[in-house]
């Protein structure tokens, strides 16, 4: 008979090898190469693939710091005009998914677009406009959609300490841009490495937007391996090495951090911002106005142009069935997601060992890994489960059947699990964190335990982020391109599988649609998240 802890134990591995499983098979290829695959790597696509890789993360790590960090320390040290709107407003590229962005930018800045267009008609020629189509255009298309994480991690931390920082360096006879320099950027080191490593992750695991750009990357390298060259062994090695990658960023990134910890003792009042006069307010106006008007604005204005000027022939039954998938999948991802995250958290409140919370952290590595090679991960021993039954029992089943599990519905749910646990488990946990031991036990003298204790005394207190919870990953699923392109049932187009397949054939118009659904209900978290109080 199974000790109480060790049911919630193995409860926890099961949860864990729904990551682990698909993770240690893409990983297990690195040390079982296939020489002519390899072989076929070197000769024509793994060094440009490695160079492009370098490019985007140096760029884009750059620039997400370049935009969010001066932002950040406007809007948490200084006021101005304008301000407040500025606070939430600058959060909304986070409510258009990039390879939304990428196809809108193109539209609007590529030869025939309507900047490069009225130039024409006004000067004659608009040859001095950099080309988009380009490493920096994809780059510079990457750093707007992601230079929020930086953005808003820094500001929490500017918030906090901002304005002290400042007044340390005045006790120690430093200006006020000397004391940003030394003493309040070096304070807010953690936060600034934490939204740079989540940009970063998210430029590694970017696919849509490399492919609307047709810039080679690891993640589009990965499909057209699979679904281009059907070769599924090349894109087990292509995954694995972006593995590898996302694997050597959080070492990297834990590394950097180190052992250092910055606490706040005491809890001090709000001290006022600093109060921007003239043409530095005007300065600080026109550079956020900027950065909201390249990273949302105009994008979004031109999916609108283009949604209505094709409204009568997008809206159409099809359309429907596109939102029907997309929210019928998205309900269901939600639902179990946030589900699995309260068992998962429940059980390793109930089973507080070193060995539960290891597994607990394993279970949600699947945010940090691209969704194709999760798509790869799930599908190989998904496949490899097919061949088995279908060799097993053939004489049991309809003549001519090729696959059980492929291509349904519990495929594409197990990778959506794997890749967003981390999204509910989050929040579940910290909502967990409020209900105190002596709750439990009052409850326990009350006569509740095991199921009845779950429902009756934490599924209440965690509705809050159990809500939260289901919010994040639906809004993500709705969003999410690679594993719903990769593993979907056929005929199970989404709003996001129909913008790729629009966008691969140069049909920006016809796809904003689409686009513009999606962003509208991305727009949902940036509200809750701009509802939060403003700190000091």
């Amino acid at each position: 008979m199974l000790l109480p802890w060790s049911r919630w134990r193995l409860l926890i591995v099961a949860i864990s090898l729904l990551t682990v499983i698909p993770l240690l098979l893409i990983l297990s290829s690195v040390f079982n190469p296939d020489r002519d695959v390899w072989q076929h790597l070197l000769d024509y696509s793994l060094p440009e693939l490695l160079l492009n890789t370098v490019y985007l993360l140096l760029g884009v790590g750059s620039g997400v710091l370049l935009l969010g960090v001066p932002l950040a320390w406007l809007i948490a040290v200084h006021d101005f005009p304008g301000r407040r709107f500025f606070n939430w407003a600058l959060m909304l590229p986070l409510a258009m998914p990039a390879y939304v962005m990428a196809f809108a930018q193109l539209g609007l800045f590529d030869f025939t677009g309507p900047l490069q267009s009225w130039l024409r008609q006004t000067f004659g020629s608009s040859a001095w406009v950099p080309n988009i189509r380009s490493t920096p255009g994809v780059i510079l298309v990457m750093t707007l959609a992601f230079y929020p994480y930086v953005y808003l991690l820094a500001r929490n931390a500017f918030s906090t300490m901002g304005r002290r920082a400042l007044e340390v360096g005045q006790a120690l006879g430093l200006s006020p841009w000397q004391g940003f320099w030394r003493v309040a950027l070096p304070m807010a080191r953690p936060w600034l490495i934490g939204g740079l490593t989540l940009a970063l992750m998210e430029t590694l695991a970017d696919f849509g937007t490399v492919s609307i750009f047709n810039f080679d990357a690891f993640t589009s390298a990965i499909y057209k391996a699979w679904f281009s060259l059907f070769s599924l062994p090349a894109a087990k090695q292509l995954a694995s090495l972006l593995v590898l990658l996302v694997l050597l960023l959080v070492w990297l990134e834990q590394r950097a951090r180190g052992q250092r910890r910055y606490t706040q003792t005491g809890k001090a009042a709000p001290l006022p911002r600093l109060l921007l006069q003239q043409q530095p307010a005007l300065l600080a106006v026109l550079f956020c106005s900027l950065v909201l008007l390249l990273g949302f604005v105009l994008p979004f204005c031109q999916l609108l142009y283009w949604a209505w000027h094709n409204l009568s022939d997008e809206l159409n039954l099809d359309f429907i069935a596109y939102v029907r998938h997309s929210l019928l999948l998205s309900l269901l991802a939600a639902g179990v997601v946030a589900a699995v995250a309260l068992l998962l958290a429940y059980a390793m409140r109930r089973d507080n060992s070193r060995f539960s919370q290891a597994w607990g952290q394993l279970a949600t590595l699947g945010y940090a890994v691209p969704g194709t090679v999760l798509a790869v991960g799930v599908f190989v021993p998904v496949a490899w489960l097919d061949n088995l039954l279908l060799s097993q029992f053939s004489a049991y089943l309809p003549a001519g059947s090729t696959a059980i599990f492929k291509g349904t519905l519990w495929v594409l749910l197990l990778a959506y699990i794997a890749r967003f646990l981390a999204v509910g488990h989050s929040s579940v946990a910290t909502a967990m964190q409020r209900i105190t031991r002596s709750q439990e036990e009052a409850a326990r003298n009350m006569g509740l335990h095991g199921v009845r204790l779950l429902s009756r005394l934490h599924l209440p207190l965690l509705r809050g982020g159990l809500f939260t919870a289901a919010l994040m990953v639906f809004v993500d699923v709705m969003k999410e391109m690679p594993i719903t392109l990769m593993t979907r049932p056929y005929g199970w187009d989404t709003l996001a599988v129909r913008i790729f397949n629009l966008t691969t054939e140069g049909e920006w118009e016809r796809a904003a649609l689409p686009a513009v659904a999606i962003v509208l209900v991305g727009l949902l978290p940036v509200l809750v998240l701009s509802r939060q109080k403003d700190i000091a």
